[in-house]
């Protein structure tokens, strides 16, 4: 790594659900980014547009950290957007221009986003390989090996959207999703409101993915 402190770069990190992840895999100083003002985000914050990155910092701003984390928005390929392109509806799709931008850093690095995303080689995660009870599958590319862990079956039902989670009902951490505290305990993110955790990377995620990155360095 890049000395004796670790430095991990968040792009379109939200209220910085994987940024927690990245600190508990053992990253000393983390910086987020992203074009929304998130009051809440718990570390070193820039406002800005991803896009925009080397126009408005020196050309060496992404060589100051040792891995990069990047959740492009997912909204162009959530099933949701599937069934509004039909009715004129678009959302813009940045992985490949992320992807391009942190292949040009020659630093390791992440890209995150929804089942449905067109990422190269992906490995999926699922609630359920931390003890969560939740399924919210997301998949990340990286440029580094990563092993895929088992996903069993989905036996559990989710709990319907708005309605109170009933018994051993799973929670479903999108749109106006009761039980909120319940996923603030689940995902150790007790700083975020209802909005932020359905955008959220839950933390296990991200450090199991650094800590993957760490075994292969060592």
């Amino acid at each position: 790594m890049g000395g004796s402190e670790m430095r991990a770069l968040d792009l379109f990190c939200c209220a910085g659900g994987a940024s927690r992840g990245l600190e508990l895999a053992g990253f000393d100083d983390i910086v987020g980014v992203d074009i929304v003002d998130q009051p809440r985000y718990p570390y070193e914050f820039i406002n800005c547009d991803v896009m925009k990155l080397e126009e408005s910092f020196d050309e060496d701003f992404l060589w100051d950290f040792d891995y990069i984390w990047a959740s492009p928005p997912c909204q162009a390929f959530t099933i949701a957007t599937m069934q509004w392109k039909n009715k004129g509806r678009s959302y813009p799709d940045l992985i490949e221009y992320t992807r391009n931008m942190l292949k040009s850093t020659g630093k390791l690095y992440t890209i995150e986003n929804v089942p449905q995303a067109p990422l190269i080689n992906p490995v999926m995660l699922c609630g359920t390989m931390f003890g969560m009870r939740m399924y919210r599958h997301r998949i990340f590319e990286s440029n580094f090996s990563v092993r895929q862990p088992d996903h069993g079956k989905h036996l559990t039902k989710n709990a319907k959207l708005g309605r109170p989670i009933d018994g051993d009902q799973f929670i479903q951490m999108v749109g106006h999703f009761s039980g909120v505290q319940r996923a603030r305990d689940m995902t150790g993110c007790q700083w975020m409101n209802r909005y932020e955790l359905a955008q959220c990377v839950p933390p296990a995620y991200s450090r199991y993915i650094a800590t993957e990155m760490m075994r292969g360095k060592k």
